[in-house]
């Protein structure tokens, strides 16, 4: 935001004393106005970078509570409003985000976006991409992907890539901002390109994607202003103390005493009148002390809360904890909840109904909520201890400018194991200089892996060391995706540079000549490699198709079944999708996750509710008990207590969002054009 909030906070009635205290004055709020809310101000570092943006290419870092994003929602809404008919883009990291920016947006511009032909669009399949509009996408990378490659005419003009960070995360989705920028690079009218990073000290590092990008000194900012205030506590539960962190010494100062209360009690007792976001870095550990929380709480008087729990209980089941803990103001915050339901919590929060949010790491990703109080449960995102960079971007959660002026953040010493110094390491820490991930995350070895199995006519990896993780092992193999169609198309791309030490002319010309019969197969969608489009077009020649509907429009699950096992071997999902669509249980030796997406899938193809679903998915669970629930780990036999029901309608949201929705949609998306069938789904 800009500073109007600030001087709507401190305003006074005080009068300038002189006339160059006045002029002074006027000059700097006319200075510092921004241009497309001209009754609003600046801060001086927000003015710094809005007056690059027209820059080529630019990339800045600050704070969490900068209003970075504020920024560039100006920017765009001054090119609107002065006429400009362009494309806009901005990449955000999760879908998460997809409705809190668009949504912004629209605010921001009203009316203005229908007088002036924009809209805004956030999916790939969006009817008004067929229509004559000017467009403000914003997507996550894949989505931008898919747009790129299912529309090669459409020009974007001016692309901001959020959260920029991302590109250096070990996360598999970090290779798709390589492919979106080369291919917009590639366009013969270049976008003009802006990177926006919180708190790393060297945002030029993201530079490096665009090709032949010379980086001058006035493309790149990095600030450390924050116009908000946080205060940090230690909660040291086993030593029944909370103490103040102060920053200039790093030391923890006693402030009071605990009686040994729980943890719940501790969050009730401080934030009772405030507005709570409590961070777990699991999704059982989550809803674990949002329903401990919720036991004590009352339920309230609201009609708000009632109607939601009633809408989650039709939508999801009847069964689901959520609905329950929402009549008391309590909610948790997963990326899997549908996000109609989301966003209507987020909404809740925001006008003070909801109270306290328990949420995993989502809260990461940029989520905006206008919290007092910030309590961390945890050191590790997920099971990995806390980076810097993420680690400040998490406390920045709180304390922010668009809903107040300072927060509290508060660090739960939950058990003996975690040390008081390492807390105050994580806090002191230095955000390190930024590299990227094609950088970091490959190894020598795995680089010359890549070209070796190339040099072979070989796209098919194997796990390099054999304890490379799913995720690390996903990102490789999409980084020699690329290498691969960038030698071929002869792309002097950021990622080809990082591989030349193991590349000469001689080695390049052999790739193309092995590779040169698959070109016609090789496009720019890098969750499919070559080998599998082959097997693909190899099935359909011999006559594999879409499992046959009947006349209500009803698939067999047997059949269904016959073909997800057929797509898993033509897709290799054995060695590319081991922990989901390949997983082969251990126990029987068959495929049971798919066997379960199965269930799921024909519900979804059938076009039921959500509810019918999760309730079909529990009468398989009723059935085929030895299929069991996971509870830390291990799989226990299911046995229709609440509680299981409960992990059940948990993992069928899961599987919704990120197996039907995103994997398999993917793969049939590939199957749609080739097959030339109606797409089922």
């Amino acid at each position: 935001m800009g500073l109007t909030l600030t001087i709507k906070l401190a305003k006074s009635d005080h009068i300038c004393g002189n006339l160059l205290d006045i002029l002074h004055d006027e000059y700097c709020r006319d200075y510092f106005s921004i241009p497309a809310e001209p009754d609003k101000i600046f801060f001086r570092s927000q003015k710094v970078v809005y007056d690059h943006l027209n820059e080529p290419y630019f990339s800045y870092s600050g704070p969490t509570s900068m209003g970075k994003s504020f920024i560039m929602r100006m920017f765009i809404k001054e090119q609107i409003l002065e006429g400009i008919n362009a494309n806009f883009a901005i990449l955000v990291p999760t879908k998460a985000l997809l409705n809190e920016v668009s949504s912004k947006i629209i605010n921001d511009l009203t009316v203005k976006l229908a007088e002036h032909n924009y809209t805004v669009v956030t999916s790939v399949g969006a009817i008004a991409l067929k229509q004559n509009h000017n467009f403000i996408f914003v997507l996550t990378p894949e989505r931008m992907l898919y747009l790129l490659i299912d529309n090669p005419e459409m020009q974007i003009d001016c692309l901001f890539v959020d959260e920029a960070h991302k590109i250096s995360s070990k996360d598999k989705r970090s290779a798709f901002y390589y492919k979106v920028i080369d291919m917009l690079s590639e366009k013969d009218k270049k976008p003009r390109i802006i990177f926006s990073s919180p708190n790393i000290p060297n945002p030029e590092v993201y530079l490096k994607l665009i090709p032949n990008a010379e980086l001058i000194e006035e493309q790149k900012l990095a600030t450390t202003f924050a116009p908000v205030s946080q205060v940090k506590y230690l909660i040291d539960v086993p030593n029944n103390n909370i103490n103040l962190y102060n920053s200039y010494t790093n030391n923890f100062l006693f402030v009071s005493s605990l009686r040994n209360e729980s943890f719940c009690d501790i969050v009730s007792y401080i934030g009772h009148s405030s507005q709570n976001i409590v961070y777990c870095n699991s999704t059982a550990k989550t809803v674990k002390l949002a329903l401990e929380y919720a036991y004590k709480k009352t339920i309230q008087n609201d009609k708000r809360l009632f109607t939601l729990a009633r809408d989650i209980r039709n939508e999801v089941h009847g069964d689901y904890y959520l609905a329950n803990i929402i009549t008391k103001g309590v909610a948790y915050h997963i990326g899997y909840l549908p996000s109609a339901i989301r966003m209507r919590i987020e909404d809740l929060f925001k006008e003070g109904i909801i109270k306290t949010i328990f949420c995993t790491s989502t809260l990461l990703e940029g989520v905006n909520l206008p919290a007092d109080n910030l309590f961390i449960t945890d050191f590790r995102n997920g099971t990995k201890k806390f980076k810097p960079v993420d680690f400040r971007n998490l406390i920045g959660r709180v304390g922010r400018l668009e809903y107040n002026l300072y927060g509290n953040v508060f660090l739960v010493r939950l058990e003996e194991k975690v040390k008081p110094d390492e807390i105050i390491d994580l806090l002191k820490e230095e955000i390190p200089l930024q590299k990227l991930s094609i950088v970091t995350e490959l190894s020598k070895n795995q680089k010359k892996l890549i070209v070796e199995n190339l040099l072979e006519g070989n796209i098919q990896l194997h796990k390099h060391p054999k304890k490379q993780t799913n995720d690390e092992y996903d990102l490789m193999r999409k980084f020699a995706i690329i290498l691969l169609k960038d030698i071929i198309k002869g792309n002097n791309s950021i990622v080809k540079r990082e591989f030349a030490e193991y590349l000469g002319s001689d080695a390049e010309t052999k790739i193309r000549s092995l590779f040169n019969n698959f070109t016609n197969k090789l496009d720019d969608d890098i969750n499919i490699s070559i080998d599998q489009t082959n097997n693909l077009n190899i099935a359909i020649s011999q006559g594999l198709s879409y499992p046959i509907l009947d006349y209500t429009g009803n698939a067999n699950y047997a059949s269904l079944l016959i073909f997800l096992e057929r797509l898993c071997k033509i897709f290799k999902w054995e060695i590319y999708e081991q922990k989901t669509l390949g997983h082969i249980s251990l126990e029987s030796g068959k495929h049971k996750k798919l066997g379960w997406y199965g269930v799921i899938l024909l519900q979804w193809i059938k076009g039921t509710g959500l509810s019918h679903i999760m309730e079909e998915a529990l009468n398989y669970k009723r059935i085929n008990r030895k299929s069991g629930v996971e509870i830390n780990g291990k799989i226990l036999e299911y046995d229709d207590s609440i509680d299981h029901r409960n992990i059940v309608i948990s993992d069928v949201l899961k599987v919704i969002d990120n197996v039907i929705l995103f994997s398999l949609s993917n793969y049939f998306l590939k199957f749609l054009p080739l097959c030339n069938l109606n797409l089922f789904l």
